[in-house]
């Protein structure tokens, strides 16, 4: 993981009008091309049409676009923290990541409002527990919820990660208890969620995000074979393995979308 801390520039250098919900809360990012010194956007649209006129500006000069939870915000400072990934084979924001440095530019289309839909995590006061599973691309929102949550609340939680190095010291007042499954050994979450004989008893709260097709057998095998209730699983697919996130965007603007048996 590498860690980037943001500050605002121009008519918000406080960040005053960015204002994230904590936990889950997701942002877009968008970073420029080798080169260019801060990204090049489409002037502003209606907003049903401004991302058909940022599809359609030439490849060579439109901004990366990337999806991103806030790590942590801090008003006082004007400062936001978001975690990247870093891969040998990594994509452009995992290289513009790795090569960061004070000055660089992004710019960044967040919420206005702390209650807003880019927060998935909203735990039910009755739940007598929570049930996390993330992969490596959703530690940083696993870790926001985590320091969220009330002290003594049981949770039991599922990472998911590359190598068994990338087990990270977790912070929260929770009665955590965690399994870290390096894919490196040939972990697999599905397994071990299948074969967890110390769950909690009562109906959790469950949140899963992270490889969608991966979070799809999941939230199948809680739901079916554990019986756990479909409407207290909150579930965000960060990624698909062999899809870019150009492609899984220009499939939501279509109108292109997966249903939950898929």
């Amino acid at each position: 993981m590498a860690r980037v801390t943001f500050v605002g520039y121009g008519e918000d250098a406080g960040l005053t009008s960015f204002a994230s919900g904590g936990r889950d809360q997701s942002c877009s990012l968008f970073l420029p091309l080798p080169g260019q010194s801060e990204p090049v956007l489409p002037p502003e649209q209606e907003p049903g049409a401004w991302y058909m006129a940022y599809r359609s500006m030439p490849d060579d000069e439109r901004a990366v676009m990337r999806s991103y939870t806030v790590r942590a915000q801090r008003p006082e400072a004007g400062e936001v923290d978001i975690d990247f990934a870093l891969h040998a084979d990594g994509g452009p924001a995992c290289v513009w990541a790795e090569q960061a440095a004070p000055g660089d530019r992004v710019k960044v289309l967040g919420p206005a409002d702390a209650d807003n839909t880019g927060v998935r995590f909203k735990l039910v006061e009755s739940a007598p527990w929570v049930l996390l599973w993330a992969d490596d691309t959703a530690l940083p929102a696993a870790s926001s919820i985590l320091e969220s949550l009330p002290a003594g609340l049981p949770v039991r939680a599922f990472f998911e990660v590359p190598y068994a190095a990338d087990e990270l010291a977790l912070g929260t007042a929770a009665d955590l208890k965690a399994t870290w499954l390096a894919r490196e050994n040939g972990a697999k979450a599905l397994d071990a969620i299948r074969d967890a004989a110390d769950l909690p008893d009562g109906a959790p709260y469950i949140w899963l995000a992270g490889e969608a097709g991966a979070m799809k057998l999941i939230r199948r095998h809680l739901i079916n074979d554990r019986g756990y209730d479909r409407r207290s699983v909150s579930f965000t697919g960060y990624w698909r393995q062999g899809a870019s996130e150009d492609r899984l965007r220009d499939e939501a603007a279509a109108g292109v979308t997966e249903t939950e048996e898929d």
